[in-house]
């Protein structure tokens, strides 16, 4: 524990120190921070419309427990109520710009989801605002964007989906950072049998039959963060010698994803640093080889008590990692590590408690860790691109119920054009509960049997 601590106090203490190195100037080369809401000065239309669709055909080659009953990692999301099937993970539409003909440093950017996922799926939109954010490019070293917008984190959540090599999520980026938030209220103990408790409160496994009649292992009724926030963020990009370039940001957000709301009255904090040396090449296809940290931290409320009385309380959330990127055709590789401290999520099953029983040790105040190490290779000459991928997670570390989730990634990319592509995936999965005693084995029932997954999706940029 006290080198997770240890951990902590240097990626925050390095991003301080990285965000006060640059001084002076202005990035020549574009990175995610600058990307995303930000227009080259006197370059830009009023309205540039512009958007990706994506469709997919997942299957799932997962094996029931040996009551014919099915759990969320043996299903596909969101519905988490089939094992193969198409879906349209996303269909957006997205507008920015200057939009001040006079004034060239304000920008604009907004985005509409409208494919069927975590965002849209479990409150029941047909679409969802997932960008809304103006930037003032006024103070030299200090852009400042408020709105709603991808917080300043992880890899794979601040780059833009639609170039994301693969399929789905690496289990750390899934699990501890696309956050799932707690359905509104307390768990209701009317008409349960005693004891009531988070047990009681959970559903599934469910059988297929259970599930083609309407059960589902999908619970939550809120998008998920979809790695953004509502608030306001300084950031900038600066050259420093010939080759490299510093990036820095610090945000301050309502800690409720897409929501336009601050639930608790708390607010999240974020900070991010990256240096780069660059290549050549520039916006999402620059050259480079990039060093980045990051931590984030806030509060959340919870209710974890099963008296039928409302009486959230208080609990830590805080998120931190630190990665390389390196990123020089025909090779790619990329690597991060990610620690997690409170509100550790463990199931689609759980909206109310959230989290597995007390006595287990629930999730609430509880530690996570994972990392993973992928790469590409773009063949010369041709239109393919070979990726492979290990990723891992620990989760509930040193609970009586914690999990070690271990997974292969192979994938291949054909590259129609620069805006089209399709992606194969196939997936090889060890999930397992590690710790020893009841709570294990009786999860362990129910993960033996997590199988490889195979996937096709096809990405259209418009």
């Amino acid at each position: 524990m006290q080198g997770k601590k240890l951990f902590k106090r240097t990626v925050i203490g390095a991003v301080h120190a990285f965000a006060l190195a640059g001084a002076t100037g202005s990035a020549l080369a574009a990175n995610w921070l600058m990307l995303q809401g930000t227009e080259p000065a006197g370059a830009s239309a009023r309205a540039n419309v512009w958007g990706y669709v994506q469709a997919k055909y997942e299957k799932d080659f997962s094996d029931p427990n040996a009551a014919g009953g099915f759990v969320a990692p043996k299903m596909l999301g969101p519905e988490l109520d089939t094992q193969d099937g198409f879906n349209i993970p996303r269909a957006t539409i997205g507008i920015r710009g200057t939009g001040f003909p006079l004034d060239s440093n304000i920008n604009y950017f907004a985005l509409l989801e409208m494919g069927n996922n975590g965002v849209t799926h479990p409150s029941g939109a047909f679409a969802k605002l997932i960008d809304a954010s103006v930037t003032l490019n006024y103070i030299p070293g200090a852009r400042i964007r408020a709105g709603l917008f991808k917080t300043p984190g992880a890899e794979e959540g601040l780059q833009a989906i639609h170039v994301f090599d693969y399929i789905n999520f690496t289990e750390a980026t899934n699990g501890l950072l696309l956050e799932r938030f707690p359905n509104k209220g307390f768990t209701d103990c009317t008409g349960v049998t005693a004891p009531c408790n988070a047990a009681t409160s959970n559903v599934g496994p469910y059988t297929e039959a259970q599930l083609q009649g309407g059960a589902s292992l999908n619970t939550f009724d809120s998008s998920v963060g979809a790695f953004r926030d509502v608030g306001v963020q300084v950031f900038d990009a600066f050259n420093v010698g010939k080759d490299w370039e510093l990036s820095y940001a610090a945000m301050i957000g309502n800690g409720n994803g897409v929501q336009f709301n601050n639930s608790d009255g708390e607010y999240d904090k974020y900070l991010y640093v990256s240096a780069e040396k660059k290549y050549g090449g520039q916006g999402i296809n620059v050259a480079g080889l990039k060093f980045f940290a990051w931590s984030q931290w806030g509060k959340r409320l919870l209710d974890l008590t099963a008296d039928s009385t409302a009486n959230a309380k208080s609990y830590n959330r805080d998120r931190a990692g630190l990665g390389v990127k390196y990123m020089k055709k025909p090779f790619r590789v990329t690597a991060e590590y990610i620690t997690a401290d409170g509100m550790i999520w463990s199931g689609p099953d759980k909206p109310n408690f959230y989290f597995t029983a007390p006595a287990q040790g629930n999730g609430a105040d509880a530690k996570a860790s994972g990392w993973y190490v992928e790469g590409g290779w773009y063949i010369p000459n041709t239109k393919f691109e070979l990726d492979v991928r290990f990723d891992t997670l620990n989760r509930l570390e040193e609970r009586l119920n914690e999990h070690r989730f271990d997974k292969w990634t192979l994938g291949m990319q054909y590259h129609f054009n620069p805006k089209t592509r399709v992606t194969v995936n196939y997936e090889m999965r060890d999930f397992e509960c590690t710790a020893a005693g009841a709570p294990c084995t009786n999860a362990n029932a129910n993960l033996q049997g997590v199988g490889d997954k195979v996937g096709v999706q096809l990405t259209m940029i418009y």
